[in-house]
């Protein structure tokens, strides 16, 4: 397991070991889903969350910088026929996730705008 709390917090949920999650996570633990406008106070909330999500998925990550205290992550999560991303920015204290502010998509591929057709290359 990784020495990042960030690293490890999402190995940790990927193996569905949120005891060892609890460890990396401040009990103060305060994290955000701006584009649902979603606020988790406290540890524990943000792990039963975690918790409480239907099972079936898969946590990639894809890479995770960071710079002192500030840690950013960039997550890949396949869930059936969906794929969920996630960009993550983190606030790290006395080694554990103190802060998180976590932008996801929905899963669902939108359709590019036609007007920069041709300057793109599809994913």
């Amino acid at each position: 397991m990784s020495t990042n709390p960030v690293q490890g917090m999402w190995e940790r949920f990927q193996a569905r070991d949120w005891e060892g999650a609890a460890e990396l996570i401040h009990e103060d633990f305060v994290g955000e889903w701006p584009n649902t406008a979603e606020r988790m106070e406290g540890r524990d909330n943000y792990l039963a969350v975690q918790r409480a999500y239907p099972e079936g998925w898969t946590i990639e990550v894809r890479r995770v910088i960071a710079d002192g205290d500030q840690v950013a992550a960039e997550v890949r999560v396949p869930h059936g026929d969906e794929l969920f991303h996630c960009a993550g920015f983190y606030e790290v204290r006395e080694g554990k996730v103190l802060r998180a502010t976590e932008y996801w998509s929905d899963g669902v591929p939108g359709e590019a705008p036609t007007w920069r057709a041709e300057w793109i290359q599809p994913l």
